[in-house]
């Protein structure tokens, strides 16, 4: 008889997991699918170092100070730890509601609005919480089959809802949300200190050559200076202006999202009432406030039982043992001839216990 092993194969449940995410390093990694404009962000951001480190850094270290390439470095350190921080984390992913809750949630939703005529459109899925002595308005999600908490949405890139949704970046390849978003903060204030530091100090290097060979011999005999200066000015603008308007949305204790739809400077001109009406206490709740765990557990382990046959050279070598490995599991006239006659009751034994799944299926149609 053949030898049948059952071995445990290892599933982690990134691999089943629904949305639009791609997973790295075992699920330690998560980001978006659409990544080309994150390597492009890391390119300017190395390109641009590199050439400064290699030629600008050498000079100012000599004739000015050597603590320029020092700060220099540890501004491009935090912020390459600050951007890969933020693209490679959960920015606060939902889990999608299981298809007994989400039956659940369908039975509420039929009891509170009742029976609705037909041709009629059904009322809008909402529930109503209090915050702060404030009405917040629920959503329903129809692809994750949950009311959405406070301050989320659901993002259609990544195809997932997301904890107090900020935006969708493509230049960190990530969704922003409730546990990234004052590691992008600190990526852009980081990046805007270091864009105007290497656009000053590019200025001062060409002036102090300048003084020496000219204007144009020192263009002509520094091109990865010009690159650096093309590159941070026109990067300038944006980064330190995107800096700003977060800067304003921190004070505020409020999202680019809400911003954006005006959820507090509508029409009815609704308080923010997530706001403390302070400066320091809505920055310190926004960038100091504790990181809560991914609720995803993508590293979790699911197991699948898979039936691996075991010694073929074994099974190959006794045609009997093949017929009896190979029958199907339901009971025929055919198997029970192919058994010999002398070891009946073994046999017989040992066929039922291949057909054991069908066999109580068999004495009841009997």
């Amino acid at each position: 008889m053949s030898v049948m092993m059952v071995r445990k194969k290892v599933t982690r449940k990134w691999e089943k997991l629904p949305g639009k995410n791609t997973f790295c390093c075992d699920g330690r990694v998560m980001m978006a699918r659409q990544k080309g404009i994150f390597y492009l962000t890391l390119i300017l951001i190395l390109g641009t170092c590199s050439l400064f480190f290699a030629f600008e850094c050498r000079y100012l270290a000599v004739h000015l100070s050597p603590a320029i390439p020092v700060f220099a470095a540890v501004l491009f350190l935090f912020a390459m730890a600050t951007l890969l921080r933020t693209s490679f984390s959960d920015p606060g992913v939902i889990p999608r509601a299981l298809p007994d809750e989400a039956a659940f949630i369908e039975m509420e939703i039929e009891a509170a609005n009742g029976n609705v005529p037909q041709g009629q459109r059904p009322p809008p899925r909402i529930k109503n919480v209090q915050i702060n002595n404030q009405i917040v308005k629920l959503k329903y999600c129809y692809t994750c089959k949950i009311f959405r908490p406070p301050r989320a949405s659901h993002c259609s890139i990544c195809d997932n809802c997301v904890e107090r949704f900020d935006h969708h970046c493509p230049w960190v390849g990530n969704c922003v949300g409730k546990r990234n978003y004052r590691y992008f903060y600190l990526f852009i204030l980081s990046l805007s200190l270091l864009t105007i530091y290497i656009f000053a100090f590019n200025i001062v290097y060409v002036a102090l050559n300048s003084l020496k060979i000219g204007f144009l011999n020192t263009l002509k005999e520094s091109p990865g200076t010009v690159l650096e200066v093309f590159i941070c000015f026109f990067t300038l603008w944006s980064v330190v202006g995107l800096t700003g308007f977060h800067t304003f949305l921190v004070s505020l204790n409020q999202t680019t999202n809400e911003d954006i739809k005006g959820s507090w400077t509508g029409k009815n001109r609704v308080q923010n009432p997530y706001s403390h009406g302070n400066f320091v206490k809505n920055c310190c709740e926004v960038l100091c406030g504790p990181v809560q765990p991914s609720v995803l557990d993508r590293r979790g382990i699911l197991q699948e039982q898979t039936g691996v046959p075991g010694q073929n050279e074994q099974t190959n070598c006794n045609p009997q043992q093949n017929m009896v490995s190979t029958t199907p599991l339901v009971a025929n006239q055919s198997a029970e001839n192919s058994v010999s006659p002398e070891k009946g009751p073994q046999s017989n034994a040992m066929e039922m216990s291949v057909q054991l799944p069908k066999s109580d299926g068999k004495k009841d149609a009997k």
